[in-house]
């Protein structure tokens, strides 16, 4: 189904950016987990907007209810559905975009597809779907968390502003990465990235980024042969979300630059286990991961509203032009942390489920 995610920890996202509200339901959740509404809505006040003065104004409190799958403060086994009901949608800021295609959105694509399409925010395709995901993936990490995984996502550059790499070698803690708005553990540069977030949304433009997701504590063994490697799993869920257009694992682009004699991991024992000197391969060899660190990186085209008049057609595919209206993050990267974080926890649990129902040598 091209609304859900997963194979054995499945989830079905659900609703419109103006809608009534946006939501989810996660099945295949382990029973007897422990579970609060506070542990889903810690994460989901990491994506809200209007967070900071560097994403979009939109006043949404993003209050979760749980309406099933919790008995007595824990999982059942049973399906878990979640809402977040929407509050301050001005649908008639959109008035415009009705009969006009905004550039490089998704109404021309939706409407050559459906033949009818939401206009009013941006309707189904709008990054307010992603509520559901981050709520399932507060669950999954909670999961992973119970057997000694970490999973900590950052942004390393937006627009042509990149933090240097000698600064981000080690694992960053969450305080590390939520001390600045823009969720970038260098600090210098992060107030870099801060102004000209600033300055290209004083100009009605927008920018684009990198989201760098570290995990460890991986086990070896996780991921399938040929179709569903786990690389692929990861890359398909980060260029799922909105506004992606690049994945790349481990030395990623940069690996066509060695040849083979310096790119390899060559193995060792360290400490009675099979490790790697290096880590290239970021964590995955074969599509199964190997117990290094996995990484990868994550990228975001600039926000496609921008407040400039643009070019355009209607749908009579007539010439017209078009200002930009409503409220939009001049920059989407920083809200889209911990969806990364929630995407990567969704694929690992997941497979993790599927390696113990296959092999029965994995529990959490």
């Amino acid at each position: 189904m091209p609304n859900s995610f997963g194979k054995i920890f499945t989830i079905t996202t659900w609703g419109e950016s103006h809608g009534a509200g946006v939501g989810v339901v996660v099945d295949g959740c382990p029973p007897l987990l422990p579970l609060t509404v506070e542990e889903i809505q810690s994460e989901l006040d990491r994506r809200r907007p209007g967070q900071s003065d560097i994403v979009t104004p939109r006043k949404e409190e993003d209050r979760v209810e749980i309406l099933s799958g919790l008995f007595e403060g824990k999982t059942t086994g049973t399906p878990i559905a979640m809402l977040v009901r929407n509050a301050d949608h001005r649908s008639s800021a959109y008035s415009e975009m009705k009969d006009k295609f905004r550039p490089s959105h998704a109404d021309f694509t939706y409407h050559s597809k459906f033949g009818i399409r939401d206009h009013a925010g941006g309707g189904r395709s709008s990054a307010r779907e992603t509520i559901g995901r981050v709520a399932a993936g507060a669950i999954a990490k909670k999961i992973l968390a119970s057997a000694g995984v970490e999973i900590r996502a950052f942004i390393t550059r937006i627009h042509d502003i990149a933090a240097p790499e000698a600064a981000l070698e080690n694992f960053p803690t969450l305080a590390d990465v939520e001390a600045t708005a823009i969720r970038c553990p260098h600090t210098e540069t992060a107030e870099k990235m801060i102004e000209r977030i600033k300055a290209v949304r004083a100009e009605g433009d927008s920018v684009g980024g990198v989201i760098r997701c570290r995990v460890r504590g991986v086990p070896a063994g996780l991921g399938e042969p040929v179709f569903d490697r786990l690389e692929a799993d990861l890359g398909k869920a980060m260029l799922s979300l909105p506004a992606t257009k690049g994945f790349e694992i481990g030395s990623g682009f940069g690996g066509t630059l060695l040849r083979g004699s310096e790119h390899n991991d060559l193995f060792e024992v360290r400490d009675g286990k099979t490790r790697t000197t290096t880590n290239r391969s970021g964590g995955i060899q074969g599509g199964i991961s190997n117990g290094e660190e996995i990484y990868f990186n994550v990228a975001f085209k600039p926000t496609a509203t921008i407040l400039q008049l643009q070019k355009t057609v209607d749908v009579q595919g007539q010439p017209t032009e078009l200002m930009g209206k409503g409220r939009h993050d001049p920059c989407v990267v920083p809200r889209a942390v911990p969806i990364v974080e929630a995407m990567t926890a969704l694929v690992l649990v997941d497979h993790w489920l599927r390696q113990s129902a296959q092999t029965r040598t994995f529990s959490f």
